[in-house]
């Protein structure tokens, strides 16, 4: 399906290399503040007090998060989880309180709020799980971006799975800079985001290289940076409906999905847009600049003699 159809080639490759090199001062500024800030890690990563209350009727979270706000709580969440009735509110350590003192104060300023608020129960989370799930996060990682090496390495060339995979990190480390340098909270939800961004900038260069294998079958006396012009030319259209479409799904989580969505769905757009950007010029350019040609594609059609000799041993 395309909404329009370019006329002419455009010569995205001409620009690569100046391109590139602002991609790559991108990334190491986005690695220096990883390395020089940090991450503002969420309850889930550093441990807290979860609790979970009940209302009579529809839960008011905006009033929940108010009143927990007045008591001073700056790096905590609230949201419902099982029904609408019920919440979840996760308060963070605090100094010389235990959780037990935690939710009775939390719990008091909630009933003068309104008194038919319960509180269901009562949870202490350790630094120890948050590190745990650190550790299980980066394995996480760890294995997506070792799928895809192997997935394109079988399905293309190991040219392009070096590609890649470049490609993908740079989004990802990328996205973690802009978290890092904002001071943006990173949760679970954040985490599951970036693995999500992994998978769909994929897919965007897997469109771009199977582009270029099928123009290199079809176009034999051109050079391979006209061949990848053409490729990133041919899927411009198919690009603008695909990324259009998930960015305004991840513009009405970003704009209507509340405090719970709102670093999920941030995630989400920084990585859909550098995403276009790597697979058209960091992917295509690195595989360009690695040596891919006809050859690596396309397996040679043997000649009549070599046909007989394999027939003759």
């Amino acid at each position: 399906m395309e909404l329009f159809r370019i006329g002419r080639t455009i010569p995205f490759m001409r620009h690569a290399l100046i391109l590139n090199i602002i991609s790559f001062l991108t990334f190491v500024a986005a690695v220096f503040f990883i390395v020089t800030r940090g991450f503002h890690l969420s309850i889930e990563f550093t441990g807290g007090t979860v609790m979970e209350v009940n209302y009579s009727q529809t839960a008011p979270l905006e009033q929940v998060r108010s009143v927990v706000s007045g008591l001073g709580y700056k790096d905590f969440q609230v949201q419902n989880f099982g029904t609408s009735r019920d919440v979840m509110i996760r308060l963070p350590l605090a100094e010389g309180q235990s959780s037990a003192k935690q939710s009775d104060t939390v719990m008091s300023a909630l009933k003068a709020a309104d008194a038919t608020v319960e509180l269901r129960r009562v949870e202490f989370v350790g630094p120890q799980v948050g590190k745990e799930l650190v550790e299980n996060g980066l394995l996480a990682l760890l294995f997506v971006v070792i799928g895809i090496v192997v997935y394109l390495a079988i399905r293309f060339e190991w040219k392009f799975a070096v590609a890649g995979v470049l490609a993908n990190l740079h989004d990802v480390v990328i996205i973690l800079g802009f978290f890092a340098f904002f001071g943006w909270e990173f949760s679970l939800s954040v985490l599951a985001g970036v693995l999500a961004v992994l998978g769909y900038s994929v897919n965007e260069s897997v469109v771009i290289m199977d582009r270029i294998r099928e123009n290199f079958r079809k176009e034999r006396d051109v050079s391979v940076q006209e061949v990848i012009n053409g490729a990133i030319t041919q899927t411009i259209s198919r690009t603008i409906i695909t990324h259009g479409s998930t960015q305004m799904m991840v513009m009405a989580m970003l704009i209507f999905g509340g405090p719970t969505l709102h670093y999920f769905a941030l995630a989400l757009t920084i990585g859909i847009w550098f995403g276009i950007y790597s697979s058209v010029f960091v992917a295509a350019a690195i595989a360009m600049w690695l040596g891919v040609k006809r050859e690596d594609l396309i397996k040679p059609i043997k000649k009549p003699e070599e046909l007989e000799e394999v027939y003759e041993e």
